[in-house]
């Protein structure tokens, strides 16, 4: 029977959650890196045993870990991001220009293919790319270098590529999303890039619909559609049918369409998950009930998921790295909060449980797929 690897990043050290294909009982290791904050790990599609680790401090700076063993062991690899060429300058918050700064990694997207082979998105906005397992990086600088790059400028969190997707119908095409700049296409393999933007509409910015700017906060895509694209930005959930080229809204019926994670069901491109939360200034769900959303029509119709979640008083978040889903049937779903839980469901989100509790705040959680 397959089984299931949750990947959980926190505030406090990395923890592993494995599981048989019932999703009954979970053993749990860890903490890893225990103390640090793990901001994001990511398990290779094309090696159960491979994952890579971003621990992110303020006394050491950023260092890349990868595990051979599935987590049980770990070693130190490379940790230069350097940006290439001139640095030049983006906006800061004031409009201002701003030297480009590497501060720390924010995603791993590993190659479908190859586990050596893994994408990194950064903090200032830039994605690096590895075929050596993490030892060396290299920027690939036609992103940060595309020529709406010194209009960039940081949402609250930072200014980051914090979502990489690799196209698997599409060996050259990637996405990223950056807040707070947009949606990006590359069509050849990330030597270069352009906006995917248009139909955002962001009421903050000076010019609402302008090329660049908006702050994006996830997006996602299924892998046997890969032209249709949903994307969790700062208030609307939206939709592209063309691969980024244009979106449209499909928040529907949601109580509050402002929220961070969105993921896809693992056997249906139409079924969409969210978690709103209240607003942009109150990161806690609505009226203090905690629910995922559903949408079994590619948007436009939601339902509350709450079987098992709690009902009142919870004034947790869920953070954009902080969900996923298997590939088992049914599908399991599962995310973590700031308060430091982990909820699974092992029938597409129909009844959850507390897989575990009383964690760090959990800043990521990645499905992992093992034999």
């Amino acid at each position: 029977m397959s089984g299931v690897r949750l990947l959980v990043g926190t505030r406090k050290g990395a923890f592993v959650l494995n599981s048989d294909g019932s999703r009954r009982a979970w053993s749990i290791e860890g903490p890893h890196f225990a103390g640090w904050e793990i901001y994001h790990l990511k398990g290779s599609p094309s090696d159960p045993d491979r994952i890579y680790a971003s621990q992110s401090s303020s006394w050491f700076g950023q260092v890349v870990h990868r595990s051979d063993d599935g987590g049980k062991s770990w070693q130190t690899v490379g940790n230069d991001f350097s940006y290439a060429g001139e640095t030049g300058t983006h906006q800061w918050f004031d409009g201002t220009p701003h030297p480009w700064e590497f501060a720390r990694v924010w995603h791993f997207e590993p190659s479908l293919d190859d586990p050596d082979t893994v994408y990194a998105g950064v903090e200032d906005a830039a994605i690096f790319r590895s075929t050596d397992g993490g030892v060396s990086w290299t920027e690939l600088a036609g992103l940060r270098g595309n020529d709406t790059g010194p209009r960039w400028q940081p949402g609250a969190g930072g200014m980051a590529v914090h979502t990489v997707i690799l196209d698997p119908s599409h060996p050259d095409r990637m996405f990223v999303a950056i807040s707070a700049a947009g949606v990006f296409r590359s069509d050849d393999a990330g030597e270069s890039w352009r906006p995917m933007n248009k139909g955002l509409r962001s009421e903050f910015m000076p010019e609402a619909e302008a090329e660049v700017g908006h702050c994006v906060h996830r997006i996602a895509q299924h892998p046997t559609r890969p032209d249709t694209l949903f994307m969790q930005k700062h208030w609307d959930v939206m939709r592209s049918d063309d691969a980024g080229a244009s979106w449209y809204e499909v928040s529907g019926d949601l109580p509050s369409d402002f929220g961070f994670p969105i993921d896809v069901h693992a056997h249906e491109p139409d079924t969409v998950y969210v978690v709103p939360i209240t607003s942009d200034s109150v990161h806690f769900p609505p009226d203090g009930r905690l629910r995922v959303y559903r949408s079994r029509s590619g948007g436009g119709e939601w339902e509350p998921l709450a079987e098992g979640l709690p009902r009142a008083n919870c004034y947790t978040n869920v953070l954009r790295d902080a969900m996923d889903v298997d590939h088992l049937d049914p599908c399991g779903v599962y995310f973590g909060t700031t308060g430091g839980e982990v909820y699974g469901s092992a029938d597409g989100g129909d009844h959850w449980s507390a897989i575990v509790e009383h964690l760090p705040a959990v800043l990521s959680v990645e499905v992992q797929d093992v034999a």
